[in-house]
């Protein structure tokens, strides 16, 4: 069983603090790999290549940096990438990211479909490239076989993994996985999994992002109110019985949205170990 974790880039010194003791309790049940994210238009470019060299030098983990191409230069990628591959990290997760507020040319790349190909053409086959993948549809395709479409031309432009947004909802993943497989595409799609501690902040990330919470769970989630603790206890059992049915699945990836925090990630993760 391979496991994942994935961070965001700290903006204060306190918060680079905080993750470095996350990274270290996380570190200790020997993680595939952590990843951390990157703005659109590279709006904390620094502060990942920042936060992932310092994963990679001192972590024992290999580092996978998130490179969206959406409002940037192919020189610019390229520049990044060629630090990457001399700091010794061999995985990206290439994104398209997501297009600001008003931003009308959109930068060198449209799709990542472009952005993984430009990777492949520049450095072969020196990067494990992992790419997005929606179970319940990205919130701008027009509709799921354009969307799975999509997806496929990721992986024909070179990938050779995915990530799924998080879900609650098992059957929409199976199923996923079941259509790409029709498409002659059986590179691994790996569970994204998002643990649940707070009401409202779920509520916006999956409005975002598409996301669909079961009825039953945001009916639950919604009674619990400022109590927390209550809260994330039964959040944790919803995410751990996700987690349980996609192992009994034959699932043995899993990559977990920790939100810089150690818990209740870890947790999640030793159940399944």
């Amino acid at each position: 069983m391979q496991l994942s974790f994935e961070f965001f880039p700290p903006r204060t010194d306190q918060g680079k603090l905080n993750l470095k003791q996350v990274r270290q309790e996380l570190s200790a049940i020997k993680p595939h790999y952590f990843s951390t994210t990157f703005g659109a238009g590279g709006t904390t470019q620094e502060a990942t290549l920042e936060t992932v060299l310092d994963i990679q030098a001192n972590d024992g983990v290999s580092a996978a940096p998130h490179l969206s191409c959406i409002d940037s230069e192919k020189s610019k990628i390229l520049a990044l990438l060629s630090q990457y591959k001399a700091a010794g990290i061999n995985r990206i997760v290439a994104l398209r990211g997501d297009i600001p507020s008003g931003v009308r040319d959109i930068g060198d790349f449209h799709y990542a479909s472009e952005l993984v190909a430009f990777i492949r053409h520049e450095f072969n086959d020196h990067f494990h490239i992992e790419v997005a993948a929606y179970p319940e549809m990205h919130p701008q395709a027009k509709n799921m076989n354009t969307d799975i479409q999509h997806f496929a031309n990721k992986m024909k432009a070179g990938a050779n993994s995915a990530i799924t947004q998080y879900f609650y909802n098992v059957d929409a993943y199976l199923r996923f996985v079941d259509d790409v497989q029709k498409l002659g595409i059986d590179a691994p799609i790996t569970p994204g999994i998002m643990p649940i501690t707070n009401h409202d902040q779920l509520l916006r990330f999956s409005n975002m992002c598409g996301a669909e919470i079961p009825r039953w769970v945001e009916k639950r989630l919604a009674v619990f109110g400022d109590d927390l603790e209550s809260l994330s206890a039964f959040g944790l059992e919803v995410v751990d019985n996700l987690c349980d049915q996609l192992k009994s699945q034959g699932v043995e990836n899993f990559h977990f949205y920790t939100m810089n925090r150690s818990q209740p990630s870890l947790t999640l993760a030793k159940n399944l170990l």
